[in-house]
């Protein structure tokens, strides 16, 4: 049963993880629901992924659902920054070097296996992943998340090479989650520790996310005019029937965000930004602000929602997303500070 939550808000994260306070009303918006509530239940989906050598992964499809807009507006809109700017530092992993994109992997309202990008954020707790809201939350079954949800970060060529996490908590926004309010398409997701398949197909822990790939940092209410890398697993076709993309592989773009509006979903306070991504599979891709390559680190400042062509030329032109404000740290702060634990005993 899904609930608005205040009380979360209320155990503080570390002093030095926020740099500003999100906006007061955020505590009301939050909405929280369970995804494997109980370690049994977790047991049973990383067995379902990961069970005759990851068949369901690789048999997963691109997540095709609200994928693009027909017209954005770029001129005459605006975002409003609702507190002062601030930022959650990213963290690197214990040891070693690794991705913290992924795909997020879930069974859809058919029924069927389908993926979405997710991205792995610092917390206290080193277990949160930032997706679209609409890849957890099934707009298709209204009162109801995705079935079987997962993350597997550095996802590649159906390999799974820092272990599978099973997703326990969402926490999202009550407006997207009641209304289908598109300016609040995000969403955090609290994983438990990793799961592995050993080559005999016995399960075993693994670890938690942050330890083994690190996370990204967050950045909110920041001013428009710096460049974001878009990093992604862009796999549908274009309008024209051109598939560039197998998503198979992370890919990534660059570009400067403006604002947009995008009526055809409610979206009044979006970002927009040059990508030749196409939409299935790049839902819920991530934003970084201040990317930096050596590191492979920067502050994640929006979520690919939907995509758009806007000079009409059959070919998919531009990503869109919500703008981070002091609302989406006050949901991200809910979740910062929730423990999982494993996902199987021992």
């Amino acid at each position: 049963m899904r609930s608005r939550t205040s009380a979360l808000l209320s155990i503080p994260l570390l002093a030095s993880l926020l740099l500003a306070t999100p906006s007061p009303a955020a505590a009301d918006n939050v909405v929280t629901a369970p995804l494997a509530a109980s370690q049994t239940a977790a047991a049973e989906v990383a067995t379902f992924w990961l069970s005759d050598n990851g068949a369901n992964l690789t048999a997963a499809t691109p997540y095709d659902v609200q994928t693009a807009v027909s017209k954005i507006i770029t001129k005459g809109g605006g975002v409003t920054p609702d507190t002062k700017p601030g930022s959650v530092s990213p963290m690197a992993p214990v040891t070693g070097e690794a991705a913290t994109s992924g795909k997020v992997f879930f069974l859809g309202a058919d029924g069927l296996p389908h993926w979405c990008t997710g991205t792995s954020v610092q917390s206290q707790y080193r277990n949160v992943v930032a997706t679209a809201a609409h890849c957890v939350f099934d707009t298709e079954t209204p009162g109801s998340r995705l079935g079987k949800w997962v993350f597997v970060p550095g996802y590649a060529d159906g390999a799974a090479p820092s272990g599978l996490y099973v997703g326990k908590q969402v926490f999202g926004h009550y407006d997207f989650d009641v209304y289908g309010d598109y300016d609040r398409d995000y969403a955090f997701v609290n994983v438990y520790g990793g799961v592995v398949s050993s080559a005999t197909g016995e399960l075993a822990n693994f670890g938690r996310l942050g330890d083994n790939v690190g996370g990204q940092g967050l950045a909110w209410n920041q001013p428009l005019g710096s460049t974001v890398e878009v990093f992604g697993y862009p796999a549908g076709p274009h309008p024209d029937g051109q598939r560039p993309y197998t998503g198979e592989t992370l890919e990534t773009s660059s570009g400067l965000p403006v604002t947009a509006i995008a009526p055809e979903v409610k979206g009044e306070e979006l970002l927009a930004v040059d990508s030749p991504f196409t939409g299935a599979g790049s839902l819920g891709s991530s934003w970084l602000l201040r990317y930096d390559e050596a590191s492979g680190r920067g502050y994640l400042n929006g979520l690919t929602l939907s995509v758009t062509d806007t000079d009409a030329d059959q070919r998919y032109d531009t990503s869109l997303s919500p703008y981070f404000d002091g609302e989406l740290a006050g949901i991200y702060k809910a979740a910062a500070t929730l423990w999982t634990g494993a996902a199987l005993p021992g």
